[in-house]
């Protein structure tokens, strides 16, 4: 069976957030800026996880891989998005669309994942406190990401390959400022069925699993948490998952909004401004989370840049 697109076309167009030449400054300046403070800021958590030998535990070895995910997950569309807003063109080449479908699905599912992976770890941290070192071992650390890893490239690639064998027009316009999975098959051509239930399918398993594994890991934290007398332990074991769930919750509801505008409006224009959040927003909001109230971190924080602990 041959690649039914692989002779019809050669470049897809990006027709982004706004058509508007006026807006095309202010869109430009503002995911520059929000691109250099997620880059920045994800990259200042792994260096201090990495330099902080305090630092060198599950948890934020964990949160350094998420930090390391979401750089290249932002990396994946807004770079591209900013060439084409100071070239003036909206071209993407087929390979090239491909390519950026392809890491977007992987770097999601990554994000998706390990946020899995870090309720866990702080279940077995609160829920299991005596056996924590036991259990979360560097060796199981390890085995955790590379199987985040082993499944999301296998599920991106799934889809990226089922994308090839369907049929485009000679001229594509893709209403959205990446290359986005629904949108790249909305538009074809040939018959999608089976694109659409894979995707649909891959879609309930690789998210309904994460997040059944996340509601439970906080059903029995919250257990836990409520047998504990004082109300100073109660607070300690809090705060130690009070940032994740904050990622989660953050995460999870943005990818929700996202699908539901889509579904509402059924308008390609509101579903690409709505997915702004959770390609852009959220991973630049993250490292904030994580650093604010977390005194770990601002600590070597400070001892990285010279300052007084």
């Amino acid at each position: 069976m041959e690649p039914g697109n692989n002779t019809r076309i050669s470049e897809f167009l990006l027709l982004g957030l706004s058509e508007d030449p006026e807006l095309q400054p202010l869109i430009f300046g503002l995911f520059l800026s929000m691109y250099l403070v997620t880059v920045l800021g994800n990259l200042l958590i792994i260096l201090a996880t990495v330099s902080d030998s305090h630092l060198h535990t599950p948890m934020y070895f964990f949160l350094s891989n998420l930090s390391f995910v979401d750089i290249c997950f932002t990396s994946t569309t807004v770079p591209k998005m900013l060439v084409n807003i100071q070239t003036q063109s909206k071209a993407i080449t087929f390979g090239g669309c491909i390519s950026q479908m392809y890491f977007f699905t992987l770097f999601v599912g990554l994000d998706n994942f390990l946020l899995a992976v870090m309720a866990y770890d702080r279940y077995v941290a609160i829920c299991h406190p005596l056996h924590y070192t036991a259990i979360m071992t560097p060796q199981l650390c390890g085995l955790l990401v590379l199987v985040c890893w082993i499944l999301s490239m296998l599920h991106a690639l799934l889809q990226s390959l089922m994308v090839l064998y369907l049929s485009f027009p000679t001229h594509l316009e893709i209403p959205h400022f990446f290359c986005e999975l629904n949108q790249v098959v909305q538009l074809a051509c040939s018959d999608t069925f089976l694109n659409d239930v894979v995707m649909y399918f891959a879609l309930v398993l690789l998210v309904t699993c994460p997040l059944a594994g996340i509601l439970y890991s906080y059903s029995k934290i919250v257990s836990s948490i409520r047998a504990i007398s004082s109300a100073q332990g109660k607070y300690k074991a809090f705060s130690t998952c009070a940032s994740h769930l904050s990622v989660v919750s953050l995460f999870y509801c943005t990818g929700l909004g996202v699908y539901l505008s889509s579904v509402a409006t059924h308008s390609s224009h509101s579903s690409s401004t709505a997915s702004v959040m959770y390609t852009v927003v959220t991973p630049m909001l993250n490292p904030f989370i994580f650093s604010l109230r977390n005194k770990d971190v601002k600590r070597s924080l400070k001892s990285l840049f010279g300052g007084k602990t």
